[in-house]
């Protein structure tokens, strides 16, 4: 009981479930300042137990300190992975046998288990796993108001951008995003909700659970959770009538098609892509027809000059301007 009330603390109470007590016993003696900072936990077998917490990541002892080297820390084992597997599919391995070859599995209150190990294939690509040997726990967390310091540059009026975020991996990207969709369909002091659509391929963004959205995404979402961009995209267009949708890293030329459909349909189009910046961004084949073709009208670009998260640039592609004279956090 006590170990549930100090996970509560830090609300990840469904990851800790889904570890065998050895690992659970660990995990909840790490420091506080790392656990209230906790991005991922990292069990690969064979190999040391991990954490990334405040921009690093650390070993983990037996005894749940923190190790400089690999050789003094906890060693996974293969009876700790086969309990994780059991645990995370409900002891019924078989009946999550689609969503595990999609790579992950999503626990409830919206948390991601990635996985990897050794694939068997057949003539249609992937086909299963056979043996599972690594995992990735991502300890997603709400940020609420984390948009505000966008929304300005989002909209105008009732106007909404079409608006491209790009960013170096886990700059805050997914998370902007999340409480952008709440803001959008909620609405707020001078801007009445509309309906959003979020097609979240990877259950990153609603984070749902049989369905069932765990993260605040807005009154007025519709989420397509575990669905394909391009094929999301077009079924949110011809069934709920949405005024945005919102989609996270965007990368393939269906992508593409699918994006010019909604704006055919006026449609507005938010969504994100891994980059650097503007110049990286126009020398990525995808992206570049994108701008080419002057899609988007605003361009965001995240970074860590003032920490993880930093608005770091902000095009006007309208007026071909900056509007952004510093970064801001």
């Amino acid at each position: 009981m006590i170990q549930k009330m100090d996970c509560m603390e830090y609300n990840f109470q469904p990851v800790l479930d889904a570890l065998p007590d050895n690992l659970r016993k660990i995990i909840m003696s790490v420091s506080k300042g790392i656990l209230r900072e906790l991005e991922e936990i990292r069990v690969r077998q064979g190999r040391p137990l991990m954490v990334y917490s405040r921009g690093r990541d650390y070993f983990l002892c037996p005894d749940g300190n923190v190790s400089r080297h690999p050789q003094n820390s906890y060693i996974v084992t293969g009876e700790d992975t086969r309990r994780i597997l059991e645990l995370i599919s409900h002891y019924s391995i078989y009946a999550f046998e689609e969503e595990l070859c999609s790579g992950y599995i999503t626990l409830q209150g919206g948390y991601r288990v990635g996985l990897s190990g050794k694939m068997t294939s057949g003539k249609d690509g992937i086909t299963k796993f056979q043996h599972i040997t690594s995992f990735n726990f991502r300890i997603a967390r709400e940020i609420r108001n984390a948009a505000n310091k966008i929304i300005p540059y989002v909209i105008k009026g009732s106007r909404i951008y079409h608006t491209l975020i790009l960013s170096p991996p886990q700059m805050g990207k997914t998370t902007l995003i999340r409480d952008l969709a709440r803001q959008l369909s909620n609405g707020f002091p001078g801007f009445s909700g509309v309906k959003v659509g979020i097609v979240d391929e990877r259950s990153e963004i609603a984070g749902c659970y049989q369905g069932i959205p765990q993260n605040d995404v807005g009154v007025r979402t519709d989420i397509l959770d575990g669905c394909p961009k391009a094929t999301g995209i077009i079924m949110l267009i011809r069934s709920m009538s949405p005024n945005v949708i919102i989609t996270d890293e965007i990368g393939k030329p269906k992508d593409v098609m699918a994006i010019e459909d909604a704006l055919n349909a006026g449609i507005t189009i938010i969504t994100t892509a891994h980059s650097h910046g503007l110049e990286d961004a126009r020398r990525r084949p995808i992206l570049k027809s994108l701008l080419e073709n002057n899609v988007f009208q605003r361009i965001m670009v995240l970074g860590n000059s003032l920490g993880t998260g930093t608005l770091e640039k902000v095009y006007d592609l309208i007026e071909g301007k900056e509007l952004l004279d510093r970064p801001i956090r």
